[in-house]
């Protein structure tokens, strides 16, 4: 099972965007854009280009066959279908077996206050791109909202293996996540081990604005820090080799450590890194 942010959800042209489910979800069907990251491979912008002629916004790219999702998730939810039943009947359409969940079916949305004031993820992180100083974060809707179904029932099932927290951005991506309904609750007293595998490598992240958010929120960018922030939740920890001389130190918090090569370029590095995060959680087992 995949629990998946809603925080970057937005309306749009009109439309419910969620970004972080699509991406998921295209990439477990084959049919991502590998270059860019998120949309779909072989996409058209007929759609985007009139819009743009006519005058309207432009700065956040949907494709033509992107489209296609928004408009059937848009109507099911107009009609009353929770979102999780919705995603999980995109996945069957497009042949994704593996369950992908919103992590809530409420409206959560993530707030970044910065100096030129409080803005939408999307505007912050596409429309701004990144460049404005964060001072502080808030995922509206958190404490009211309420796991989706199924998650709960799989924390507290005896045949859980495992629960990987992703080496994504843990402020924007992660702590959305987190923030929901009593989800930290249920991890911190999971009895299948939590394992994280670090977003760093030395002072730099994979990708996005890692490093300069924790440089602004007065953390320093390191697998450390971020090893710390989730101290209360981790049994296990996965950082690069790069970042072994730490290892003592993330092990003094009562955290596993496993040392590998974390970068991800190419698919057999993602499919390696993937294969040991679940070794390693055996162990932990």
């Amino acid at each position: 099972m995949v629990v998946a942010n809603v925080g970057d959800d937005f309306e749009h042209w009109g439309m419910h965007i969620s970004p972080d489910l699509d991406t998921l979800m295209y990439t477990l069907a084959g049919v991502a854009n590998g270059e860019t990251g998120w949309g779909r491979a072989g996409e058209t912008w007929r759609v985007l280009e009139e819009v743009s002629l006519l005058g309207g916004e432009n700065w956040f790219r949907l494709g033509d066959r992107d489209l296609a999702v928004h408009i059937q998730r848009t109507a099911r939810l107009k009609s009353g279908v929770p979102l999780s039943r919705v995603t999980i009947d995109l996945c069957r359409a497009m042949g994704v077996q593996i369950p992908i969940l919103p992590v809530t079916d409420n409206r959560l949305r993530t707030i970044v206050d910065t100096t030129d004031g409080a803005l939408d993820f999307q505007t912050y992180f596409v429309h701004r791109r990144c460049e404005p100083v964060v001072t502080g974060l808030r995922f509206d809707g958190a404490s009211r909202s309420v796991l989706s179904a199924g998650i709960g029932a799989a924390l507290e099932d005896p045949g859980l293996s495992a629960v990987i927290l992703c080496p994504s951005n843990p402020f924007l991506s992660l702590d959305p996540i987190l923030a929901a309904g009593d989800l930290r609750r249920r991890l911190q007293d999971c009895s299948a081990p939590v394992v994280a595998v670090s977003p760093m490598i030395g002072s730099k992240a994979f990708k996005g604005p890692t490093a300069k958010i924790m440089q602004e929120l007065g953390h320093l960018p390191s697998s450390l820090a971020i090893a710390e922030y989730y101290a209360d939740l981790l049994d296990g920890y996965v950082i690069d080799r790069a970042d072994a001389r730490i290892s003592d130190e993330v092990e003094k918090l009562g955290i596993r450590v496993r040392i590998t090569g974390t970068l991800m370029d190419t698919l057999e590095q993602k499919q390696k890194l993937a294969a040991g995060v679940m070794a390693f959680t055996e162990i932990l087992g």
